[in-house]
C-alpha cells in the first residue's frame, strides 16, 4: 500500500535560517532548495530541500493558530514533524486505513505538492505522524 518515501517534514521557527543550515552545514546547493511559499489554508509556510532520494519539507507556522506553532511551543528549536509516503489512490488508502482502525486527522486536502493528502494519528504509527499523499506527477 505505501509507496516511496516522498519527504520528511521538519517544523522550524524560521525557514530562512533552516535553509541557511542546509546550505552551510550540509553543502546543499541553492538550486536544490525551493522558494518559500505560504499555504494559508493549512496555516504554514513551506520550502523543500531536494536530496538525492527524497525531500525535506521545512515548515514554519503562519501565525499562532497554526498546528506548527503548537508543535514549536513544545519543541522551540524545531524537529521532525511527520514522514510522508506516496500512495496511488488517496481515497482508497484512507478508507483502508480507517477500516484497519486508524484515526485519520481531518478530511483529505490539497498539500504542498498539489495533490490530496491525509494525516494518520501518531498513536496508530508508533508515535510518528504519517502523511499519505497521492502520488504527484512530478516527484519534486
Amino acid at each position: 500500500m505505501l509507496g516511496r518515501l516522498n519527504h520528511v517534514g521538519v517544523a522550524v521557527p524560521s525557514i530562512e535560517a533552516a535553509k541557511d543550515t542546509y546550505r552551510t552545514l550540509y553543502g546543499v546547493a541553492d538550486d536544490a532548495i525551493t522558494a518559500t511559499r505560504d499555504m494559508p489554508e493549512q496555516g504554514v509556510r513551506v520550502a523543500f530541500v531536494n536530496v538525492a532520494n527524497s525531500q525535506i519539507e521545512l515548515i514554519e507556522p503562519l501565525g499562532e493558530a497554526s498546528p506548527i506553532h503548537r508543535f514549536l511551543e513544545k519543541n522551540p528549536s524545531g524537529g521532525q514533524h511527520h514522514v510522508c509516503f506516496e500512495v496511488d489512490d488517496l481515497i482508497g488508502a484512507r478508507d483502508a486505513m480507517v477500516a484497519r482502525g486508524a484515526t485519520v486527522l481531518g478530511p483529505p486536502r490539497i498539500g504542498a505538492h498539489g495533490t490530496l493528502i491525509i494525516f494518520v494519528h501518531p498513536r496508530d504509527s508508533n508515535g510518528v505522524l504519517i502523511e499519505l499523499m497521492e502520488k504527484p506527477a512530478d516527484p519534486h
